[in-house]
């Protein structure tokens, strides 16, 4: 019988310089796919309109062709991306799939106002029963979580971990949990590589497909590789400076300095992919 054909896709957002976790990621999937002579996506995830620049965008087709790794389908440069594109162009799209959803609702409250009142920032849902008005741009949209999500056959408790989850921002941009599914639903996405310090955001988009009924994105294979560190144990991140691609670039070094670094976890992953 013929397998169905591997889709998988590099999904970087421009909100900061890259570094050496997304090449991990970028090679990790990019061998995958070519390995099993699939196709791949270049998707550029700038729904939030208010961390996206130009300049992240730039780096990211740079560092792709630093790299060496080509993508079938997507954008061929920044001119290309922001005209044919961008999240940022088609947010009715995804406003459209929250209207499909018949448990969600309105809520006012903001960051400072949610840790106030719970302690944290896992929202515990006192708009669900207000009848608050949907204003764009002054509340958000959120869904109701009030079960669990399976993950490997054991139940996890989303709403402790997330609370009601915000789809709809109060700065009028879609949320990432929403972007993605649907991109990757629209897409046919069969295989997604993720760092494991998404897993929960797996999970709670997951619980939207299955509210959504998106039956190809519960079909797809996730996958959550190993997250590189710096010398202080803190996980790379952009919003902590981590450095970045752009200095070892402009340092002189080629693709090779990276590919050596990365060798012990691009071995590590190829292991826990044997059956």
């Amino acid at each position: 019988m013929e397998q169905n054909p591997v889709i998988s896709r590099l999904a970087p957002t421009p909100s900061g310089y890259l570094h050496l976790g997304n090449a991990l990621n970028f090679l990790i999937t990019w061998q995958f796919v070519r390995q099993h002579r699939g196709k791949l996506i270049l998707r550029i995830d700038d729904g939030d309109s208010t961390r996206s620049r130009p300049q992240f965008v730039e780096d990211i087709f740079r560092t792709l062709e630093w790299l060496e790794l080509d993508w079938d389908l997507g954008p061929s440069g920044p001119d290309d991306f922001y005209t044919n594109y961008s999240q940022n162009s088609h947010s009715e799209k995804y406003f459209a799939v929250i209207e499909h959803l018949e448990r969600t609702y309105s809520c006012k409250c903001s960051r400072k106002i949610i840790r106030k009142t719970f302690g944290s920032t896992i929202y515990g849902g006192s708009c669900r029963d207000k009848m608050v008005p949907f204003v764009k741009g002054r509340t958000a949209k959120r869904v109701i979580v009030d079960r669990p999500v399976y993950d490997a056959g054991s139940a996890f408790d989303l709403a402790r971990a997330m609370g009601d989850f915000v789809l709809w921002t109060r700065d009028d941009t879609p949320a990432y949990q929403l972007v993605s599914l649907v991109e990757d639903e629209t897409h046919g996405v069969t295989h997604i590589f993720r760092g494991e310090d998404l897993h929960t955001s797996t999970l709670a988009q997951k619980y939207l497909a299955e509210e959504l009924d998106f039956s190809q994105f519960l079909q797809a294979q996730v996958v959550h590789h190993e997250l590189i560190y710096g010398p202080d144990g803190i996980k790379l991140t952009k919003s902590a400076g981590a450095a970045s691609l752009r200095d070892i670039r402009e340092s002189g070094k080629d693709k090779s300095y990276v590919i050596d670094l990365l060798c012990p976890y691009l071995d590590r992953f190829r292991e826990k992919l044997l059956p």
